[in-house]
């Protein structure tokens, strides 16, 4: 499934501009307060025993609320206000084979996905959270769509040269992130500061700050820089290579997947057997070719394998 942003044409038949994309953003508040409004159907899973019974409830009621934060290309409003990216393009099928038939978006900010699905806000952070052993403390991961390795948005021609977070942190370069990215913990194993970072609300805020020269780079996931540069058509800005960056002094690939409750694992797992099934046909690939992806970002690797 393509993204609707990503493909769309204008009058000229030309790609998606800026405005389109601003104009996503704007669409993401107005469904953010509409979630807001509707809290109050919340599904409670308050039942952990057998693995919980939200899997039932869902087909009962048949909706289930997905949390999402508005960052391409995992889950975000498009400029219609309709819910597209990967995750939500996964949920659709997946639930649907699970006899769930309708996804119900409810747009947060990234660093509130754990807690509002903690508090029953939503019933599954579709997303594409990366899997970190503190997050698996908290939630519950299906196994990993993807997995990814970083970028940088950067100016025309790199005059910095900034190709790792090694180099940003030897130019003393201004880096701008987004709240709650694992690109934070990437950064600050380099030596950075969370404190000195510009922390943003996602990748089109990054590329307008490198580009009006607030910060000299922004650090996101290879896939969503790549992108943004691409839609916008930036002539100011552009995106490095990929690169592996480390963690615990090890190369850290990042894998991607949607979170659940601790005590759903029914749900997980009935989750789980479906996302295998797209794997192995090659349903998951074709789903997410056409948001950016390539197939070396696919995986086979487990939540398990992540967690510890």
């Amino acid at each position: 499934m393509a993204p609707p942003q990503r493909n769309n044409t204008t009058r000229a038949g030309r790609r998606l501009s800026r405005r389109s994309l601003l104009a996503g953003a704007a669409s993401l508040g107005a469904v953010s307060a509409l979630g807001a409004t509707t809290a109050c159907s919340r599904v409670s899973s308050a039942d952990a025993k057998n693995g919980g019974d939200l899997l039932e409830r869902l087909k009962a009621q048949g909706t289930v609320k997905l949390g999402l934060a508005g960052e391409q290309p995992y889950s975000y409003i498009d400029k219609h206000g309709k819910l597209t990216g990967t995750s939500p393009a996964i949920a659709r099928i997946i639930f649907e084979r699970l006899g769930v038939a309708k996804v119900q978006p409810f747009p947060t900010e990234f660093n509130s996905l754990i807690p509002g699905l903690n508090s029953q806000q939503f019933d599954v952070v579709a997303a594409g959270m990366y899997i970190t052993p503190t997050r698996c403390e908290q939630v519950l991961f299906a196994d990993p769509e993807y997995e990814m390795r970083d970028a940088f948005i950067v100016r025309k021609g790199n005059p910095k040269n900034l190709n790792s977070y090694e180099d940003i942190a030897k130019a003393g370069a201004k880096m701008a992130t987004g709240t709650g990215y694992a690109e934070i913990a990437y950064a600050e194993e380099a030596g950075l500061k969370e404190s000195e970072m510009l922390l943003l609300p996602d990748q089109l805020a990054g590329l307008l700050a490198v580009e009006q020269g607030r910060a000299d780079v922004f650090a996101g996931t290879a896939v969503t820089v790549r992108n943004v540069v691409r839609q916008t058509k930036s002539r100011k800005a552009e995106y490095t290579e990929a690169f592996t960056p480390k963690l615990d002094g090890k190369p850290d690939l990042g894998t991607g997947a949607f979170a659940f409750r601790q005590n759903e694992t029914t749900l997980r797992d009935a989750f789980n057997r479906e996302l295998h099934k797209m794997k192995e046909s090659g349903e998951l690939f074709r789903i997410m070719k056409p948001f950016g992806f390539v197939k070396q970002e696919m995986t086979t690797m487990t939540a398990k394998e992540r967690c510890a």
